[in-house]
């Protein structure tokens, strides 16, 4: 008589080990109900069970049987037939599960991720072998301490222009405000730094990496040398007097939580994105303010290990305009212009001042697009002094048909001059000797 194979458990193999020793007496059944963690009463009902049907009565009843919460094959070929859209390519087994609950499929994202695997929706990734650093504890308040950088990515995919994101995340709760910007520059840093400020207020530090942006290697200028200042670029020295501290980090692991962010935003804020249709970084820059940063915010912050908010009260309006400036010096001519960039700027005649003439002073443009002149802690408005003229020529003092005539090429200036053959330099040098003896004196007599 052949025998039948029962395939049991870890579990079900160490019940019936213990059911065993009851049956022959070495152990009772109330130890067996500890040991085993049931009670008393299911250890007799187990007994009862391999008593009449042998070692198969220790299986479960509903193995092999439909499980009454199965998901139906309905839901789920609904599911991954509205994963198969274009407009769901790439996504991740988590934000598919977000979306398809936003449409009436709830499931777990651990389920979706079996349903994209069966259906080659979703390649899991092998994980490599990295070095391991140690992970820095969170800062414990909100505001002491801010991480700043940008990531060029085509984020609007092939709906529109390349851009950047510049974005700043706190180090103590993950909190997050950033804008696409066409290119990485001084003042569209300027303009991220601006936003965060009039939301949040002074942080006590920034941490960002060594970009040009942030660490300059030019030497120290008179100026700076007065105030006993180091060199600093534009960003620095608003940074200084903000009295905000600089942090610069050495690796990107230094910065490793706001990488992180650019790798969850490239995943998940593109694809928000194009679900909505975004073409334009104006339109980008409004679903980021309206939308995406407050589900950000409900989604990702977490609650600092200390409640009080570490930033500071930000100065008055004008103040920080001032602050968030490109500055160079230059010096004021005699008809009170200053050239910048090859644009010549005029202070107004009502603004002119003693001391202007020929002084150095600070040319200011600010974020809005104006420029100043900050002499002596005084600002004066500059306006954009127009290309001077050709100045035409008097009539009737040239002859007709000069101005048709083409200009000769300038002739070529002679630099080594070369002397004649009969030049005196040329003739052999004799030497002269002069008669030095005693003159007879008898003879002058």
């Amino acid at each position: 008589m052949e025998t039948e194979r029962i395939e049991l458990s870890a579990r079900e193999r160490e019940r019936l080990k213990v059911l065993h020793q009851v049956e022959e007496g070495h152990l009772k059944q109330v130890e067996a109900a500890r040991r085993l963690r049931l009670t008393d009463r299911q250890v007799r009902r187990l007994q009862a069970r391999v008593r009449s049907e042998g070692d198969r009565g220790i299986v479960h009843r509903l193995r092999g049987g439909r499980s009454n919460r199965k998901i139906s094959d309905a839901l789920r070929q609904r599911a991954v037939g509205e994963l198969r859209q274009a407009r769901y390519a790439g996504f991740g087994p988590t934000l598919a599960a977000e979306h398809l609950a936003r449409q009436g499929i709830v499931v777990s994202r651990e389920t979706i991720r079996s349903w994209m695997s069966a259906a080659e929706l979703w390649q899991t990734r092998r994980r490599r072998m990295k070095r391991v650093h140690v992970w820095r504890p969170r800062r414990s308040c909100f505001g002491e301490l801010v991480m700043m950088d940008s990531s060029p990515f085509r984020w609007l995919e092939q709906r529109g222009p390349a851009c950047h994101l510049i974005a700043m995340i706190d180090d103590a709760t993950s909190r997050v405000w950033g804008r696409l910007v066409e290119h990485d520059s001084t003042q569209e840093n300027l303009r991220t730094l601006q936003g965060w400020l009039e939301r949040q207020g002074r942080p006590l530090a920034l941490y960002t990496d060594k970009n040009s942006l942030f660490v300059t290697s030019r030497p120290v200028q008179r100026h700076e040398q007065l105030r006993d200042a180091p060199a600093r670029t534009q960003f620095g020295r608003a940074l200084a007097e903000l009295d905000i501290e600089w942090i610069a980090a050495h690796s990107p692991q230094a910065k490793g939580r706001v990488e992180r962010l650019f790798g969850t935003l490239q995943d998940r804020l593109v694809k928000e994105m194009r679900l909505a249709g975004i073409d334009t970084l104006e339109g980008a820059n409004r679903f980021l303010e309206i939308t995406f940063w407050p589900f950000w915010k409900k989604r990702f912050t977490v609650r600092a290990a200390q409640g009080r908010d570490a930033h500071r009260r930000l100065e008055s309006r004008q103040r920080l305009e001032q602050i968030l400036s490109v500055r160079v010096e230059r010096t004021v001519g005699s008809d009170h212009t200053v050239v910048w960039q090859g644009q010549r700027w005029g202070v107004r005649r009502e603004d002119v001042c003693a001391g202007l003439r020929g002084a150095r002073a600070e040319i200011e443009k600010r974020l809005d697009g104006t420029h100043w002149l900050r002499f002596r802690n005084r600002y004066l408005s500059l306006h954009a002094c127009p290309a001077a003229a050709p100045s035409p020529s008097p009539s009737g003092l040239r002859p007709p048909g000069l101005a048709d005539r083409k200009p000769k090429p300038p002739t070529q200036i002679k630099t080594h001059h070369s002397p004649p053959p009969n030049h005196p330099w040329r003739k052999p040098w004799k030497r002269t000797f002069l008669n030095c003896e005693k003159p007879d004196i008898s003879t002058l007599r």
